[in-house]
């Protein structure tokens, strides 16, 4: 169904999408839009087969646009894809928070384009075009946010269902005020925690030094998510500001428990209920 699609912004995300397109054998004819220089990146990589570094010229003729921006670039441009993408398109995005980007489409744009929130669970701690992968979807759970249940039914919703399971992810479909809850307890509080820690370590002066020679695989696991840009962060901090605040004051207690249980049975406990649920990640895979 979709002949001509648009990738606005080509970093980890949008250059992954082009790549996977073209891996899966996609005959779509992928149009980027980034600077230039990224642009000539993108194209040199295979990651699309031309580009602009105008919206309004990249998502002309699109039936497909895919807005792979930081969030705040993607409210910026829902009003600008308004009058410039074809009425007949569906426009989704790729931002790790969804409620306050639906809200904006719904208002902007109603059902001309169609729009559906979007969201990849496929991440990785370094962004840009050259981290990307045509099998960076591949297991990956990838939420859907329609602004309305019937959404569902659209002709155009149904083929970039068929598309996301073509680039190897697996549709999860909910509300975006759901979505944005669970991340802020499963995605952004552990960026926070990684980052938090690694602050914390780097901060301590010559009298508390800690050789870092003796850092093993467990604070170099923890701490793997610090390698995370703070630009792409800002605004998804911004924008779930209270489930991440509930999310922050729940492990603070969770923190202060365990800390009161250090030489008492409830730690146990802990321990058992954190095993049970690696084991049920596990399951999930």
């Amino acid at each position: 169904m979709f002949q001509r699609i648009s990738i606005i912004g080509l970093g980890l995300i949008g250059g992954s999408w082009g790549l996977a397109l073209k891996e899966r054998g996609s005959a779509a004819r992928r149009v980027g839009c980034d600077k230039p220089e990224m642009l000539e990146r993108a194209v040199a990589v295979g990651a699309v087969d031309e580009g602009s570094p105008e919206v309004a010229t990249a998502v002309r003729d699109a039936d497909l646009v895919i807005l792979a921006t930081p969030v705040g670039s993607i409210l910026d441009l829902l009003p600008r894809l308004k009058s410039a993408a074809s009425p007949r398109a569906l426009v989704t995005d790729v931002g790790s928070t969804k409620r306050l980007i639906c809200q904006r489409a719904r208002e902007i744009f109603g059902d001309e384009p169609l729009f559906m929130g979007g969201h990849p669970l496929a991440g990785k701690e370094r962004s840009g075009i050259e981290n990307a992968s045509a099998a960076l979807f591949d297991g990956a759970r990838y939420v859907l946010t329609p602004l309305l249940p019937n959404h569902l039914e659209d002709a155009r919703v149904k083929a970039f269902l068929a598309l996301v399971e073509a680039v190897g992810a697996k549709p999860f479909i909910t509300e975006a005020s759901t979505h944005d809850r669970a991340v802020a307890f499963l995605s952004h509080l552990p960026q926070l925690v990684s980052s938090g820690l690694a602050s914390m370590v780097a901060g301590q002066g010559a009298e508390d030094f800690l050789p870092l020679e003796l850092a093993a695989s467990g604070f170099r696991d923890v701490t793997r998510l610090a390698e995370s840009p703070y630009n792409l962060w800002r605004d998804i901090c911004l924008t779930n500001i209270e489930n991440i605040q509930a999310a922050l004051d729940a492990l603070i207690d969770k923190l202060e428990a365990m800390k009161l249980h250090l030489s008492d049975r409830e730690l146990e406990r802990d321990f058992a209920r954190a095993f049970k649920l690696r084991e049920k990640l596990r399951e999930l895979k």
